[in-house]
């Protein structure tokens, strides 16, 4: 599963490039990491970005 729970990032699609300008398909998956957050006053398994978890979206358990 490669989306993050609280910014809803998610794989982005294109094009890989080589030298030569042959085409072929490409996915960029976001940096998802398993965390235990606090969540209304529960600890839970949240899957969250590391974007979210450097600006302290995510309170950890």
């Amino acid at each position: 599963m490669a989306k993050c729970d609280i910014c809803q990032k998610g794989v982005h699609f294109g094009k890989k490039v080589s030298h030569s300008h042959r085409r072929s398909n490409k996915i960029w998956k976001p940096n998802i990491r398993t965390v235990k957050a606090i969540v209304d006053g529960t600890p839970k398994t949240l899957h969250v970005c590391t974007t979210c978890l450097k600006s302290n979206k995510v309170t950890r358990a």
